[in-house]
């Protein structure tokens, strides 16, 4: 299959402002060898209470501004996003049209924002995949600022998943020296096939702004692991289109 889902033409139609996100993001699928290859594309997004800056400051919709730029590449351009704190605060779909102030739209009426429950988020995200009945596999930017409530939790439901379709790519939010993220540098890197089948998981941080980060890089790291993860889980069986 060659080309990307939604072409630019649509693009420009339906999403003008997302136009040049999209060129970037192809740039980047180019250059990792992945250039009309289908993927489902989530984005899960921590809305636990030290991510109010965020929130507020626009950096959490120009983050899923991006992702969407990703999926008219890979999907359908409708993104399932998954809020999180303590538990799942919402499920909402975010599309081209209409993606403008859909971020604050949502988090206005999420109401208390809680702590940090990773296999929370990973069970709803699970849950989705199996019951939407995809075919493809999945690409899920889960973005968080610190690290879970429940690590081993968290770490277990990793280990379980890496037997499904599903590449968890996670972004930090924050001060680059942070312990916070510890943790995740260390799911990034749990030993295979001791823990897990394959590799289903990435980790980088995009800094305490991430909206400096240039679009070229964010794709980039988004992307990067994917195509590995791909081969060793078709090799694997874990994918089998």
């Amino acid at each position: 299959m060659t080309g990307s889902a939604i072409d630019l033409r649509t693009m420009e139609a339906t999403a003008p402002a997302l136009v040049s996100l999209y060129k970037s993001a192809g740039i980047s699928l180019r250059k990792h060898g992945l250039e009309g290859v289908r993927a489902a594309v989530y984005l899960v997004l921590d809305h636990s209470g030290s991510m109010r800056p965020y929130y507020r400051d626009g950096t959490v919709q120009a983050f899923a501004d991006r992702v969407l730029g990703l999926s008219a590449h890979l999907d359908d351009g409708r993104v399932p996003a998954v809020f999180f704190s303590t538990g799942i605060d919402a499920v909402e779909e975010i599309p081209l049209a209409g993606h403008q102030g859909r971020i604050a739209e949502i988090a206005s009426r999420l109401g208390h924002m809680g702590k940090t429950a990773y296999d929370a988020a990973m069970e709803a995200v699970i849950d989705h995949y199996l019951d939407s009945g995809a075919a493809d596999p999945a690409l899920v930017v889960f973005q968080t600022d610190g690290g879970p409530l429940d690590k081993t939790a968290a770490e277990r439901y990793l280990c379980k998943a890496a037997r499904l379709p599903l590449f968890w790519q996670f972004v930090g939010f924050g001060r680059t020296r942070s312990t916070q993220f510890d943790f995740l540098r260390r799911l990034d890197e749990l030993p295979v096939p001791q823990r897990r089948v394959v590799d289903n998981a990435g980790y980088f941080h995009a800094g305490p702004d991430p909206r400096e980060v240039p679009d070229s890089v964010l794709f980039d790291r988004l992307v990067m692991e994917f195509p590995s993860w791909l081969a060793s889980a078709r090799a694997a069986g874990v994918v089998r289109t």
